[in-house]
């Protein structure tokens, strides 16, 4: 039932139905949460065994080191590292652990690339009359903040299905100097759940850029967190940009928050072995090192990549079907009345909603009002500024399957009255 075909007695008489849907719903004075990819309970507990390690008696690396005292491997446990070799698409040499936030190791690179300088550069960055950033939209929020608090200049890239839209990527990097780099969420991207192509991922590493020291931000963020048995993979980008005579073009981020525990990850970052010594040596200034002690407990608990994989199959196992009652919900009560469309995605921690054009806004409000909390439309673009007020993102992480359902249910509602409100506005 296409809403933009009925007649206007047929709508209006479907909003009177839909307001009376809406009522009963807010009348059940539910309260959900789904603004943030937030570890559910559930997937909290499955790491529970991490707090009793590494155990009393248990304090020394591979390397014999005492982890509870001062000492070297600056770069993190060797074991640690060997764990997220595949994950970061690097020999362990070429990674750096840090404490829990992929967030502040992305936070440091800009940090220092603005006071220093990267390797590559010609001057610190806030040497430069402009720096400015390419932000693949819908994007990550926090990827947006770190750029408004550094006074970077933003230029929202439309989304494929396949990555960025690299014609205007290629055309803005090669002739724009002051384009100094792009964020990427490459494997389910945040919150579209793009997977980029390796077509798109070798134009990344061997473009022609106007700035000596363009950089890919690469937030591999849910590199290993897949929905399927068998999901896209992705091509290995610290190697495509090597291959590509660019080796120092990349930083590749990850972390074990959304793996282990939320509030006590390791992050990680992966870069060529200039910018290791480069990143090194700033980190040195800032820290002695990063909680090893966090490092040998991880080891103890993940073992191996094999261990890893194994791990992550029990938190697809909890998060697949959330996912499933949000897509049958918005199947049911959303295909086929323009209103709506979403992503189906193999993996990540979003489900991307584009409501009728004009209508984010009022959808969110709408669903505030009946107890739902999304992030608020707009936030999901540079500037939180999204020029066609559609694209809102869904987190089924943290709710339980049931409360995932009605909460889809409720957001169905809500953008199914929105869309009729707009339809006769328009007649009006």
């Amino acid at each position: 039932m296409d809403l933009q075909s009925l007649s206007t007695e047929q709508l209006v008489a479907l909003q009177h139905r839909l307001r009376g849907r809406y009522e009963e719903f807010k009348a059940r004075g539910i309260n959900l949460n789904m603004a943030r990819g937030k570890p559910g309970e559930d997937q909290l507990t499955l790491a529970q065994e991490l707090l009793g390690l590494p155990g009393v008696d248990d304090a020394t690396s591979e390397s014999g080191d005492d982890v509870r005292n001062y000492f070297g491997e600056a770069q993190g446990l060797r074991e640690t590292r060997r764990i997220f070799a595949g994950l970061m698409g690097a020999p362990i040499e070429q990674i750096v652990l840090g404490d829990n936030s992929s967030l502040a190791l992305m936070h440091d690179v800009m940090a220092y690339a603005m006071l220093f300088g990267l390797p590559s550069s010609q001057r610190p960055w806030s040497k430069e009359d402009a720096v400015t950033f390419l932000c693949p939209a819908p994007g990550y929020d926090r990827h947006f903040g770190l750029c408004e608090g550094f006074g970077i200049k933003m230029i929202p890239i439309p989304m494929t299905g396949a990555g960025p839209d690299m014609d205007m990527v290629e055309r803005l990097a090669g002739n724009d100097p002051t384009v100094r780099g792009i964020w990427c969420v490459p494997r389910f991207s945040n919150p579209t759940g793009d997977v980029y192509s390796e077509e798109t991922v070798k134009r990344l590493a061997g473009m022609q850029t106007a700035a000596p020291d363009f950089t890919l931000f690469w937030d591999n963020a849910y590199g290993v967190h897949t929905l399927t048995e068998t999901p896209p993979e992705l091509a290995n980008i610290v190697a495509a940009t090597a291959e590509a005579g660019n080796p120092d073009r990349v930083f590749v981020f990850g972390s074990t928050s959304k793996i282990t525990l939320a509030g006590a990850g390791i992050a990680m970052v992966a870069t060529s072995p200039t910018n290791v010594t480069w990143l090194l040596k700033h980190m040195g200034r800032r820290s002695i090192g990063p909680d090893k002690i966090n490092q040998l407990r991880h080891a103890r608990f993940l073992k191996d990549e094999a261990g890893l994989k194994a791990h992550m199959a029990k938190h697809r196992a909890i998060l697949a079907p959330k996912f499933a009652r949000v897509h049958e919900m918005f199947a049911e009560l959303l295909s086929g009345t323009g209103a709506a469309t979403w992503t189906k995605p193999e993996g990540g921690y979003f489900i991307s909603l584009d409501v009728m054009e004009g209508c984010a806004k009022r959808v969110v409000a709408l669903a505030k009002e009946a107890g739902i909390t999304v992030v608020p439309a707009g936030q999901t673009f540079p500037y939180s500024q999204d020029p066609r007020d559609t694209n809102i993102r869904i987190a089924p992480s943290y709710p339980s399957e049931t409360e995932v359902e009605q909460a889809a249910e409720g957001i169905a509602i809500c953008s199914l009255l929105a869309a009729s409100e707009k339809i006769l506005a328009t007649r009006s």
